[in-house]
């Protein structure tokens, strides 16, 4: 099996680099994906939102066919909508893939090449209206949202989540469970300076903080 992780120039480096984690320790130790496979337009060094450059495996040219495709978002997304390259090879590989995957802003990537009409779909919670604004998306405020074999996450650290929600549903339970302990993913579940009380701040964080105010009570 080969897993695809896009980049390009601008992608918010943990987007990438939770889901990278955790599926690439799945592929060493767990029997996941043969193959995990960073994919640029170009072979050249593709440099990140905050100065993080990475060296691509693979170029749209000479990609394998993927079994899976995970695209990262990050202020990179914005002007990535709007390159004919990058959407042609979601839309063409999205195809024959088992499951197409998204953190963030990847989501918009994901609509423009044809993947999320009327379909359920998430993004970061700053851009959850610019979602709705698109029309034909059902737009869920949740943390992982799945339609089909289209997966979509909140922003940034949300990817991980999406990751292992991802390998709880392709190989079960306890897979998940051994990753997430091999890489010691116990979030504290601290809300610092009770942010999530803002009136900004997405349903599913706004409930997650009401638990944790009761648990602690």
């Amino acid at each position: 099996m080969n897993f695809g992780f896009l980049i390009f120039p601008g992608l918010e480096e943990l987007d990438l680099v939770g889901p990278w984690e955790m599926i690439s320790f799945w592929s060493k130790h767990a029997a996941g994906p043969e193959n995990c496979l960073m994919v640029a337009q170009s072979l050249a060094a593709v440099v990140c939102d905050k100065g993080m450059a990475i060296n691509p495996h693979v170029a749209f040219s000479n990609c394998p066919p993927l079994d899976f495709l995970l695209v990262p978002g990050g202020q990179g997304t914005r002007r990535e909508v709007d390159n004919p390259a990058l959407v042609k090879f979601v839309a063409d590989q999205a195809k024959h893939c088992r499951a197409v995957l998204s953190v963030c802003t990847g989501t918009f990537i994901l609509h423009r090449a044809g993947l999320l009409t009327n379909r359920k779909a998430t993004t970061h919670w700053a851009s959850l209206e610019r979602l709705r604004e698109l029309g034909d998306v059902v737009v869920v405020e949740d943390r992982v949202v799945r339609d089909g074999r289209v997966w979509t996450s909140a922003g940034v650290s949300a990817g991980i989540d999406l990751a292992l929600a991802f390998i709880e549903h392709m190989a079960g339970e306890k897979t998940a469970g051994r990753i997430q302990l091999g890489v010691e993913y116990y979030p504290s579940g601290r809300s610092y300076g009770m942010m999530h009380e803002l009136a900004q701040a997405p349903v599913y964080v706004k409930s997650w903080g009401m638990r944790e105010k009761s648990r602690r009570e």
